[in-house]
């Protein structure tokens, strides 16, 4: 597995525009009074699936972003391996969607901001696969506002 910071990658260009995406999905989740995560996958440069957290409006724990975006993607593809897709998620993944990450075997995870208590990371970087490469830090200062804002609301 690759680890890189955005300011390495030449593409970020493109993740900034595809982390918008998954910033309006979690904008969706907001407005839904769920916690405030979004998701796109990307294939070709194209967008063929969309998620935010359900697990309220679901009544199911596993119904985060990823979850939504993954079954999405699968079903668009036709299959269950997403090796040439780029999952962008506005939070790093917990450790149940970065295993499915695994699992999925998907190219690139490109996420916003680290999720210091709950992020796969806290665990181990080896839950996803060797051959997907991660990058973190896009947008990251939007996706942690829209975090401490939905937060905030909650405490009061």
């Amino acid at each position: 597995m690759k680890y890189i910071n955005f300011e390495d990658t030449s593409d970020s260009v493109s993740d900034e525009f595809f982390m918008k995406e998954a910033l309006r999905e979690a904008q969706k989740a907001f407005d839904a009074d769920e916690v405030p995560i979004g998701a796109v996958i990307v294939h070709d440069g194209k967008i063929i699936a969309r998620g935010h957290n359900l697990t309220e409006t679901l009544n199911d724990v596993t119904a985060h972003a990823e979850m939504q975006a993954f079954t999405a993607a699968a079903n668009y593809i036709g299959g269950k391996y997403l090796k040439d897709c780029t999952l962008y998620v506005t939070i790093e993944p917990c450790v149940m969607c970065a295993g499915a990450s695994y699992w999925s075997q998907i190219k690139r995870i490109v996420f916003g901001a680290r999720d210091e208590k709950r992020g796969y990371a806290t665990i181990s970087k080896d839950i996803v696969h060797p051959k997907t490469t991660v990058v973190s830090g896009i947008m990251e200062e939007t996706c942690r506002e829209l975090m401490q804002r939905f937060f905030q609301l909650k405490r009061r």
